[in-house]
């Protein structure tokens, strides 16, 4: 049910603080490690260090690429998020070669995405995290807060149909869970839609640069709606079942509010262009980024910092510190002003050099392949986090106020409204999302069920506009392009799990520099050249330990809930890289390769 631990007595003198690790976290890809010291007579974690295993090289082996192909070979970088990839670099490219796509288009990349959010975001919370908080999870971790659970009922019962709150557990137990194996059916048509619009999930087979190849007919927005109906009846019961589930645990475990937080330092690229604004156009970001259905920002202690794409843009700091690399100082810089003719600088993406250095691991020096990006406010480098994803977003587009989506949903300045439409059995109904007190695993956790509905809502609008284009006779879906010689282009969008920009540099008609910065190696990074932590460390560091086992018997589930509650995926942190090639010598154990705990 948890991942594998190893335990013993730290260095230090102290008895009561011991050393306890888990490599890999499991219920996702396994190359993410957590190393923690915990102080039991605190019952707190103390120290905590993320570690990523395995290098990544995509910036790499894309120099010298047609960057046409940019797309296609950064999908690659993920199984799990590769279309979001697809759809950034597609963006980067459309800004390199002064393209926009037809109204059309766009509205069919929006419906891909849309579909894609939901897909993701449902499978990993009822499948994934949602095991966390599941009656077996619960009951070996903490029986007496089961027992409160079978006592008390849920306020939305009528509305998901679960009396207590250990009835909606019992649901979430895998495999034989009924809201599990509910959310695995889900999962199916969810996909189905993506691949109704973008071809193929999860690497795209119909998305190009000045838009996408699929033949649009009314036929086909109505196969997407009516598995979006369904969708939208799902989550007028999820919706309301989490609430419960997530207010129990405050309610049960007095402080819980502790597990997972940290300072609110929030970063949203946007998502979800608006065709009738954006250009992709550098000059003009700052107002088609406004435009985006979901608002771009960073947020600093609750409160909204920017909105500004390009300000966004030229904040982005690349750090080392802890990770197994070289600096690039003295190394050619590529782009020294912005089109707008701000300076670039030699931190930012378009800049970068990726110099590998592995070395031995030590958390006194180097220890992780991940990077430490930071967004630069002119004084202080931010480690920001994406808050897996969700909660930055709602936040972010709380704040800004922009947000109307056709009476779908409307970002009020404080809060985010959502109107889901009639379905088959349940009639319209309207939630609010509203900004919490703390980032903290709880708050994490509820924001991707709101962010569900948010995405269900407004793929409701995305279809009325694709289908009035059809009507109107507008059916085109591509606009035709040429590469020019010397380019560059940056793309901006949200990742299931958060921010995610791609910035290209071409030359001679190639790509001469490309670095994707997906939300890992944001919410992963490792302490930087200030000593600053990176988000899952600083949310692990201080959160109290609530679950009732012993040492002995010890299974981190407030700890896993803390990183989990970041939707943590490491593929877009962690790629092969094999330098110029050596002889390996093949071992014959067959437990030569094993992890250990």
């Amino acid at each position: 049910m948890t991942s594998s631990t190893r335990s013993g007595k730290s260095s230090k003198s102290d008895s009561n603080l011991m050393e306890m690790n888990w490599d890999p976290i499991t219920r996702i890809v396994g190359s993410l490690g957590i190393y923690t010291k915990i102080d039991w007579a605190a019952k707190r974690v103390v120290e905590c260090h993320s570690t990523s295993s395995v290098f990544r090289g995509y910036s790499i082996f894309m120099k010298g690429k047609d960057p046409r192909d940019a797309h296609f070979i950064t999908s690659r970088i993920c199984g799990i998020c590769g279309d979001n990839h697809a759809t950034c670099s597609v963006y980067a490219q459309n800004m390199a070669y002064g393209v926009k796509p037809p109204n059309l288009g766009e509205w069919i990349i929006n419906l891909g995405e849309a579909a894609e959010y939901m897909f993701d975001h449902n499978i990993f919370q009822e499948n994934l995290v949602g095991v966390d908080y599941c009656e077996k999870m619960v009951a070996e971790t903490n029986p007496g807060v089961l027992e409160l659970a079978r006592h008390t009922e849920a306020p939305h019962a009528e509305d998901h149909g679960y009396k207590t709150i250990a009835d909606i557990m019992k649901s979430l137990n895998p495999l034989e869970g009924e809201f599990y194996r509910e959310a695995l059916r889900v999962s199916r048509e969810t996909r189905e839609m993506f691949c109704l619009m973008e071809g193929r999930h999860v690497h795209p087979s119909t998305l190009y640069p000045g838009g996408v190849g699929t033949v649009a007919t009314i036929q086909l927005f109505t196969d997407y709606l009516t598995r979006l109906m369904r969708y939208v009846e799902f989550m007028k019961r999820c919706l309301p079942m989490h609430d419960d589930l997530f207010d129990f645990f405050y309610q049960a475990m007095p402080g819980y509010e502790q597990v997972g937080q940290r300072r609110i330092l929030l970063n949203c690229w946007g998502s979800l262009n608006d065709p009738e604004y954006c250009d992709f156009k550098y000059e003009n970001m700052a107002m088609w980024g406004r435009k985006m259905f979901v608002t771009p920002g960073i947020v600093v202690d609750g409160k909204l910092v920017t909105n500004n794409l390009v300000d966004i843009n030229l904040g982005i700091r690349i750090l080392l510190g802890s990770s197994y690399y070289d600096d690039w100082e003295g190394q050619e810089t590529f782009v020294s002003h912005d089109p707008l003719g701000n300076p670039v600088d030699r931190r930012h993406p378009w800049n970068q050099h990726t110099i590998p250095r592995p070395a031995k691991r030590d958390f006194d020096s180097k220890y992780s392949w991940t990077m430490s990006p930071r967004w630069f406010d002119g004084k202080d480098y931010l480690a920001m986090d994406t808050g897996g994803g969700p909660i930055a977003r709602l936040w972010s587009t709380a704040l800004s106020g922009l947000v109307d989506i056709g009476g779908y949903v409307k970002a009020t300045g404080h809060s985010v409204v959502i109107n889901l439409p009639r379905s088959a059995t349940k009639p319209e109904k309207t939630f609010e999302w509203k900004i919490p007190q703390w980032s903290n695993a709880i708050e994490r956790n509820r924001a991707r069920t709101y962010f569900q509905a948010y995405c269900a809502a407004a793929a409701v609008y995305f279809i009325e506009q694709a289908m009035a284009e059809i009507r109107a006779g507008h059916t085109k879906t591509w606009e035709k392009f040429d590469v020019p010689k010397d380019a560059i282009g940056c793309g901006f969008t949200e990742a299931v799990r958060g921010v995610l920009s791609h910035h290209m540099v071409i030359r001679d008609g190639k790509i001469a520099n490309y670095h994707p910065y997906p939300p890992t190696p944001w919410n992963g990074s490792v302490r930087d050249v200030y000593g600053t932590p990176g988000p899952y460390e600083d949310a692990v560091q201080n959160t109290p330990i609530f679950e009732e086992n012993p040492p002995d018997k010890f299974k981190g589930i407030d700890i896993m809930r803390a990183v989990r509650s970041f939707d943590p995926c490491l593929p877009c942190g962690v790629h092969m890289y094999t330098g110029e090639g050596r002889t390996v010598k093949k071992l014959h154990t067959p437990h030569a390769f094993n992890s250990g705990g």
